[in-house]
């Protein structure tokens, strides 16, 4: 099987990887400079950089940098120990890169209002594979999206079941109604999605997140959600308010500090808050 082939097959299919390659050679080893090896997600390999123990902790460094997002750099010295204790005489040096490969990551927006036309363009600007869905096509098409990626008009119970979400995949729901904005965020809890986001005032949100508790979706499931979404920069347009959901999602996809906040931390599980909603 060919490393790269199976690379891109695994970034096409919204997986993750790590690529360790032989970078530097000194002496005997059991491997040749430039020799690569592909460790999937699952913890299979392609190829092969020597076998043993070095293998085995490049392994281990490769399912390292996939949750770490973080390359490592490694140093092995092949001496008459490490080598006899692996059946392999040849005490050279070889150093070995390890880096993380992950997929683009991908933002469903669910409904294809005037805010949706620009979160599509901001996040497709911010390096995300867009997909719009919406029920009407009047909206969802083409014309109205052309940097999309995909454009889905169709009801959304029956696109739930096409599309294909990781870790690497962004949820925006601002459809066109409560009752809309409920049944997509029914099924995106139950995905595992890096990131699930919905307009809407605490009012809303509240409704619709104890609704969903009602019918039996476990806290820990709706704690997930950012909502009201976005960072807080006192956005009011459209374009503005996209810039604030994309820089949040960015937030989320590098892992870095920000004042983010999710609705389980400021919202309904805030007993006071609740009370907002009669």
């Amino acid at each position: 099987m060919d490393i790269f082939e199976e690379l891109v097959r695994l970034r096409r299919e919204g997986r993750k990887c790590a690529l360790a390659t032989i970078v530097e050679v000194q002496g005997s080893i059991p491997s040749y400079q430039s020799a690569k090896m592909l460790v999937r997600d699952d913890g299979s390999i392609v190829g092969t950089i020597g076998g043993g123990c070095v293998e085995a902790e490049v392994w281990n460094a490769a399912r390292e940098v996939m949750e770490t997002g973080k390359p490592r750099y490694l140093q092995f010295n092949l001496n008459q120990d490490l080598a006899y204790e692996n059946g392999l005489i040849c005490g050279g040096q070889l150093h070995v890169y390890v880096e993380p490969i992950f997929p683009p990551p991908v933002a469903l927006i669910f409904g294809a209002g005037h805010i949706s036309k620009s979160l599509n363009k901001v996040a497709a600007l911010a390096g995300f594979r867009t997909v719009v869905i919406d029920d009407r096509e009047s909206f969802a098409n083409r014309e109205r999206f052309p940097e999309a990626d995909e454009v889905y008009a169709a009801d959304y119970e029956e696109v739930f079941t096409r599309l294909r979400v990781t870790d690497s995949t962004y949820i925006i729901i601002v459809t066109r109604g409560h009752r809309d904005d409920l049944r997509v965020l029914r099924w995106a809890v139950t995905t595992p999605a890096a990131y699930i986001a919905m307009i809407g005032s605490k009012r809303k949100v509240i409704t619709l997140v104890r609704a969903l508790e009602q019918e039996g979706v476990p806290l820990d499931a709706l704690e997930r959600l950012s909502a009201p979404m976005g960072l807080e920069i006192g956005a009011q347009t459209p374009e503005e308010i996209a810039v604030s959901v994309v820089a949040e999602m960015i937030a989320v996809r590098r892992k870095a500090p920000s004042e983010w906040r999710s609705i389980s931390k400021s919202l309904f599980l805030n007993p006071r808050l609740r009370t907002l909603v009669k």
